[in-house]
């Protein structure tokens, strides 16, 4: 706290020293003035920590003082004297802004107390500021890593919606990040100053999913000794993220849809009407619309929930990430273990390309952080990795160390990979693009991409692709 600057406001000089010998002692730096006038020529000439003033001054009196300094700058502290028997004014300065006041006569260690605290509460707002501007950068779409036209796709659509109240359903396999956007949509929004909670469903049974997401009453069920707040009444005015939502019962989707519907619900045990605002993103890496068909997911809460949908493509269709998202991880891991590991070879960066990962960006962020644990030198090699990814096609365990720029390696990989399936499944499109987890339209783009058509690969043999379409794809991101 020493070195803070403080200006001190009194007409009357023996307070002005007594004040500042008091927080001389304690290490702040102090500066006087005799009146209103005098202060606000300070303010506008000097930046100040803390203003110190009296609140009964010849001319302009302590209240306006404050009033002006609070429309100069609406952060600055300000703590009022007032003499006994003035609280009313005191307590209309506090109306006013100022952080507190104290009486006269005070004794020694009220001013230090007060202003101690004055300025752990200043520290405590600007900790609370940046963690802030930290959260929102974090979760900034520019900030996520993923340079595809699939996930550009993405993040227009999230995007735009996070300004809007409309519910969200984020679907995609388990492990693509689902978490990540609805943070990013909730601190993107006016919502990202308010809570944003989550809810997992998937490891919560029927009954403590309701007490969850509603809160209970003290007595409501053996073992609810005090009352609890349920996520719908801590995520009031924010964002309730529910994921796994395929995994609710029945029972539980009745009560979900009602509160969607009515903004308002009770406590289990209660019966105090409980209103909210809550915007609903969900997740699920099941296909709902099959789960509305099969009668395990309710159709109009599927709607509820669906008003814009985000699907996030697996890791397997937008390879191109594999790289910026590995480099990310490594230098995640290197600096919370330490260790000096500088880059990912081409060859052990063309056996992750190649692998498929069924776990997704999970999967890789795993990958990478036992390597950097496990590593011996200061690159990453294949034999960092999982057996499994070591041997993929055993195509990585022939390139060379270096040759050609990482883009080229990494292309050429892919291309081997594709005329290696096309080949292997008798050119049919519509098998290679099963086996190497893409779409079909995927698939022909890439074979565009690399001039593959018009060389004996554009023809599909066999009853695969009867009735698909032969629309060309106009990305990746299919």
């Amino acid at each position: 706290m020493a070195g803070e600057k403080i200006l001190i406001v009194d007409d009357e000089e023996g307070m002005r020293r007594l004040l500042s010998r008091i927080l001389v002692k304690e290490g702040y730096e102090t500066f006087a003035a005799a009146n209103g006038q005098e202060a606000l020529q300070a303010v506008a000439l000097e930046e100040y920590d803390l203003v110190i003033t009296d609140l009964k001054m010849p001319g302009m009196d302590g209240l306006t003082l404050l009033n002006e300094l609070k429309d100069y700058d609406p952060r600055l502290p300000i703590i009022v004297i007032t003499a006994y028997g003035t609280v009313e004014n005191a307590v209309q300065a506090l109306r006013s802004g100022a952080f507190d006041y104290i009486t006269k006569p005070f004794e020694a260690d009220e001013i230090r107390l007060t202003v101690a605290k004055a300025f752990e509460r200043e520290r405590l707002i600007a900790e609370n500021r940046y963690l802030h501007q930290e959260l929102e950068g974090r979760y900034s779409f520019s900030g996520i890593v993923g340079s595809s036209k699939a996930m550009q796709q993405v993040f227009d659509v999230a995007g735009s919606v996070a300004n809007s109240n409309a519910n969200v359903l984020i679907t995609g396999e388990s492990g693509t990040g689902k978490e990540l956007i609805a943070r990013s949509i909730h601190f993107n929004s006016p919502r990202k100053e308010k809570p944003f909670i989550v809810l997992n469903c998937a490891a919560l049974s029927e009954s403590v999913l309701e007490s969850e997401l509603f809160g209970h009453e003290r007595g409501a069920f053996t073992g609810a000794l005090h009352q609890k707040k349920g996520r719908f009444e801590l995520a009031d005015q924010g964002t309730l993220f529910i994921d796994e939502v395929g995994e609710m019962s029945l029972a539980a989707q009745v009560k979900l849809l009602r509160v969607i519907q009515e903004h308002e619900f009770e406590r289990v045990g209660g019966n105090r009407t409980i209103k909210v605002d809550v915007r609903i993103v969900a997740a699920t890496n099941k296909n709902l619309e099959e789960e509305v068909k099969a009668g395990r997911f309710r159709e109009d809460l599927f709607y509820r929930l669906n008003v814009v949908n985000i699907e996030l493509p697996p890791l397997r269709e937008r390879r191109e990430d594999i790289e910026p998202l590995a480099a990310h991880f490594l230098e995640k891991y290197t600096r919370e273990t330490g260790k000096k590991i500088e880059q990912i070879s081409p060859k052990a960066l063309a056996c992750l390309v190649a692998h498929d990962w069924p776990g997704n960006v999970r999967e890789l962020e795993n990958v990478i952080e036992r390597a950097v644990v496990l590593a011996k030198g200061e690159v990453l090699t294949p034999r960092d990795f999982p057996q499994g990814i070591q041997s993929r096609d055993q195509i990585c365990l022939s390139l060379p160390e270096s040759g050609g720029s990482l883009t080229e390696i990494l292309e050429d990989l892919e291309r081997q990979l594709i005329i290696q399936t096309l080949n292997r499944e008798g050119r049919s499109q519509t098998r290679a693009a099963e086996v190497l987890g893409i779409k079909r339209t995927t698939l022909r783009y890439k074979l565009e991409k690399y001039n593959l058509l018009g060389k004996g690969l554009d023809d599909d043999t066999g009853e695969d692709d009867a009735g698909e379409s032969d629309e060309s794809d106009d990305g990746e991101s299919r």
